[in-house]
């Protein structure tokens, strides 16, 4: 079982045992009247539910695959959160598109126009130039922009 799923129905289960927990110390505090009679219920089910609450928030956070992918390391200009187009990245944003300056290609009896290091054509031996045919953007490298 990949770990990212380990993570994620870890994540979920302790915070629904959590939030189990801190309702039924709630219910119980909430039926006694004097402070010394709801310590029980607060050591026994409101701290502990309130525990499991963040863990499962943590690991929630920690499980891979739920952020947008960060830049690749060596690319060109700045990376990090402050880059311009850091916050597009994952979501079809400027960061993603590949920026090859070579005119557009296409495969033989596509409706796409691509630029030659578009992961849909990259590597492909039958990729010829696009020419003056009439094609689509591709949606991913979005040639010509």
């Amino acid at each position: 079982m990949p770990t990212s799923r380990v993570l994620w129905w870890g994540g979920v289960a302790a915070a629904a045992v959590g939030a189990v927990l801190c309702v039924l110390g709630w219910y119980g505090v909430s039926g006694e009247r004097f402070a010394e009679r709801q310590v029980p219920y607060l050591a026994s089910c409101t701290l502990p539910g309130a525990a499991l609450l963040v863990a499962g928030a943590v690991l929630l956070a920690a499980a891979p695959g739920r952020r947008p992918p960060a830049a690749a390391p060596g690319a060109d200009g700045p990376s990090g959160p402050d880059a311009p187009g850091a916050h597009g990245a994952g979501a079809g944003g400027a960061a993603d598109r590949p920026s090859s300056g070579a005119p557009p290609v296409r495969v033989p009896g596509g409706t796409l126009a691509h630029r030659p290091d578009c992961p849909l054509v990259e590597g492909r031996a039958d990729a010829v130039p696009a020419g003056d045919a009439a094609l689509d953007p591709c949606p991913v490298c979005e040639p010509g922009s």
